[in-house]
Formats: structure tokens, sequence, C-alpha cells
């Protein structure tokens, strides 16, 4: 049986002025307005060539009317090479574009809302393809295959009497003749992982990424972000060099301690790529979740470590790993948000056992006090399934945060912040979390929320406009709230 969304009691407009969620807060030399927080969110809008379009524009527009603390722009690469429709800051070419939507978004909220821009690095995954072609085209044939298929009784003397006998083998027996690499590139396709160190690029990591984390924060600096979340969380480069999972003998892999190295020397370089005042977070996993990956312990370390180093913020998350993702289809690539881990990473009403309402906030308390209690004040930004004025007040009271991050709650309705700032939190269009919005992510098709997106005859806000997905089924950003004269904006 699902969960049922939580009750919540709505504060007046006069009760939440006075509110913890509604006061503000220093990220380093940067004031927040409020601790509400819009997370990082990848919407595919973006040109293939990683360019803001008028629909990007639109989409965090619409989020900025809602005036919230803070939006996390989605993750964008700061490598200057194909990644499909993700925002890029690997050159200054896209600097242009991303300096509108930072002034975009200053207009929207009336210059209440900090903007942050989510960096990332990832390595390369491919597509899986089908048994014949993988183990008739493109597996490397080595010895140890000719021999592991003599030992299963195949004759094979060449390589194609070899790819025969591969071609025939039970799934059993391909297991036994494979190295668990190839077996993993069979079942789930082609990826990089930070232990590849035969390829020349993954083994200079280290030496490259410093240069470019720098050179991407420097570029958001100029478009005009208030600051940086350097993402070291989830699938990708940086949260795989701080997974137990990590087991490189270069110093940068096979203890904690060498495996916060190279998240170290980024933040340093990006700290002085920017200087004091311009403010920079990362978000990191308190828990990977998988076997054999990172644990609290860890997460504890790293908090710990990252933070004296002078990390304005840190943002936490859990989960959303490869290893255990799900096997994809033909032609697909694997996704990381399918198997336990990724279900952790966004609870659903039907995640068992427990609650997805708040799921992270105990790890998120353990680390704050674990900072608190050797000296270090960084803010924590908490997020998991909280949707309700009192959840986000309760996890601010009993200090498991600083901060409350809403993603799936903010997309259901972008104007969640300004609804219960004004004593109307009974009109939130409450998330279901059922994670409709997760799955069109997965299909790389523009993200909407099933709350709204068949809402085409909703009316426009003034000056805006209503872009439609590419089938043209689905409306693109949320109806515009249209308050009463009860509902006025108690700031006036």
């Amino acid at each position: 049986m699902p969960h049922p969304l939580p009750s919540s009691t709505w504060p007046s407009a006069a009760t939440a002025a006075q509110s913890a969620l509604f006061s503000s807060l220093h990220l380093g030399a940067l004031e927040l307005c409020t601790r509400t927080w819009i997370p990082a969110m990848v919407p595919w809008r973006a040109t293939e060539e990683g360019l803001v379009t008028p629909q990007v524009l639109d989409w965090y527009e619409r989020f900025a009317r809602g005036k919230p603390g803070a939006i996390v722009v989605e993750a964008t690469g700061i490598r200057d090479v194909p990644s499909g429709p993700l925002l890029r800051i690997g050159h200054e070419r896209f600097v242009p574009g991303l300096r509108e939507l930072v002034e975009v978004v200053r207009r929207a909220s009336e210059g209440e809302t900090r903007l942050f821009l989510q960096i990332i690095d990832f390595l390369r995954i491919r597509r899986r393809v089908s048994a014949e072609r993988f183990l008739g085209e493109f597996l490397g044939l080595r010895e140890e295959h000719f021999a592991a298929l003599r030992d299963l009784g195949r004759a094979v003397d060449d390589e194609a009497s070899a790819r025969s006998a591969l071609l025939a083998l039970s799934s059993e027996e391909l297991a036994r003749v494979l190295s668990p690499a190839e077996h993993r590139e069979l079942t789930h396709g082609a990826r990089e992982t930070v232990n590849d160190l035969h390829l020349p690029h993954v083994a200079e990591l280290p030496r490259v990424l410093p240069t470019l984390f720098a050179s991407a924060a420097r570029r958001a600096r100029d478009a005009g972000f208030d600051g940086v979340e350097l993402h070291y969380a989830h699938a990708y480069t940086m949260a795989s060099f701080l997974s137990r999972r990590n087991e490189r003998n270069d110093g940068y892999g096979g203890s904690a301690r060498a495996r916060v190295r190279l998240p170290l020397e980024v933040l340093a370089a990006v700290r002085a790529a920017v200087g004091s005042d311009f403010a920079v977070g990362a978000r990191i996993l308190s828990d990977e979740i998988i076997d054999g990956g990172s644990r609290l312990e860890e997460a504890l370390f790293y908090a710990r470590e990252l933070a004296a180093q002078g990390l304005d913020f840190l943002s936490l998350s859990r989960g959303g790993k490869f290893e255990d993702a799900t096997q994809p289809k033909v032609g697909e690539a694997a996704y990381p948000y399918t198997g336990t881990s990724g279900h952790e990473c966004m609870p659903t009403v039907h995640v068992s056992p427990g609650t997805p309402f708040g799921r992270n906030l105990a790890h998120a308390a353990a680390i704050r006090a674990h900072l608190r209690s050797t000296g270090l004040s960084t803010p924590i930004v908490a997020a998991g399934g909280i949707g309700t004025f009192d959840l986000a007040e309760s996890a601010l009271a009993s200090g498991a945060c600083d901060v409350v991050g809403m993603a799936r709650a903010s997309l259901a309705d972008p104007d969640w912040s300004a609804k219960v700032r004004a004593g109307a939190g009974a009109e939130v269009r409450r998330c279901k979390y059922t994670n409709y919005c997760e799955a069109l992510d997965q299909r790389h098709k523009q993200v909407t929320c099933q709350l709204w997106d068949r809402a085409h005859d909703a009316p426009l806000a003034p000056g805006t406009r209503v872009a439609r997905s590419v089938d043209s089924r689905r409306r693109l950003t949320a109806p515009p709230w249209e308050r009463t004269s009860a509902e006025a904006d108690p700031r006036g």
C-alpha cells in the first residue's frame, strides 16, 4: 500500500514571517532571504550543443516567480564535449546564454532568489548493444577467452570459431568466460569508471579536473551567478572518487584520505579562481547505499574535510548509483536511479521500510552534528520527500539541517514558497511522490509534472509564453498562481 501524503497545518502569513523556514541565512559572504531551496533538476531543455534555449529560460523563470531562497541550476557539464541536451559551461561561448538565465531569474524573483550553478563531470557511458553485436564484434578477444572456452569443451582455434562459440554459450557459461567488466558491458552497456587506469584520459583525471572545474566556476561568476555547487554526488566522476569502490593506486584511491584528495584539490582550485566572496558549495552522498560503497562513516569524514577547507554550504543526498541500476533494454543506457540506491535517492510513496517523507534527515542531522562538534558551522542543505511546512520547520528546529531542499515539491508547485509565505499554504499543489517526473527524465524527455502538464487552457502569467513538449501533448511550465486579495504578498 502506498504511504498517504502527510497532513500539514499551514501557517498564516504572520506565522510564516516568524518561522525558521522564512528566516535569512548566510552562506559565507552570501545571504539567503529564506531557507527554501530548489535543488538541481535536469529538465532536458537545452540544445544538443548545450546552449540555453527559451524553454530553459521559461523553466527557471517559473520557479523564480515563487521567490524561493535559492535555485540550483541543473547539472552543467564542465567539458566542451557533446553530451546531448544538457547545459554546458566548458567554453566562453556558453556564458552569454547563462548570463541571460541569471537575468531572467533576477527579474522574475525581484532580486530575492539566489542562483547557483551545479557543475559536473561525468565519464563515458554507452547504450547496451545486443549480445550478437557485443560478442560478435565489440569484445576484444584474449587468450583467457580461448582457454575458458576450451575448458568448456569448445573447439576453438581462431577468432571466428571463438566468436561463434561465445554466441552459443548459455548465460551461466558466459559469466564464467567473461571478466566481470566484460560481463557488465554485455548486460548493462559499456561504462567507464575511475578505476580504469589503463585508459589515459581516466588516469589523468586528477591532473585535469581541478583546472576544468575552476574554469567553469570562473565562467559562472562571469555570467552573474551567486555561486556554484560542485557535483560530488550520485553516479558521476567526483562521487566515484569518494566511493569506497575507488581502488586507484595512484594516491587518489584505496583509503578515505586518498579518496577525498581530488575533491579537496578541485575545491581549492575553484576557490582560487573565484575568490572568497563567491559562494562555493558541494553536493555529496551521506550513503551510497550500494554493496561495497561508502556509508555514513565516510560521509562524516568527507564532510569534515571539505568543510574545513572553506565550503560555504554542503548539500546532502543519498544513492543514485550505476552499480545497482536495473538492466537497460538493448539500445538504451543504464540509468542510475532505477535500483535500490536510486529509490533511496528519490523515495516514492511505495518505498519501504519506513516513510519516504524526510527519509534523509537522520543522516543530515548526524553530519551536521559532527561538523558542529568539530567547530565547523558550514550550513547543511537536506532534501528528500520534504513537502510540508510542518516537516520543513521541524527539520530546521531539530537541527537536522539549516536549509530545506524541495525538488519534486517545487516542480509540482513552483509557487510553494510564495503561497506558504502569503498564508495560502492550503492552495499548494502537493506532489504525489510517484516519480512521474523521474520516469520522463529516464527517457530523456522534457520533464514536467502530471499535476499540471495537461492544463492546456490555464491562463498565462503576464509577459510569459507557454511552450509545449516536442509531441505537443504537454505544457512545459506550470500555470500561474492567481492570487485573491486575501492572499496579497505580505511584503507588499
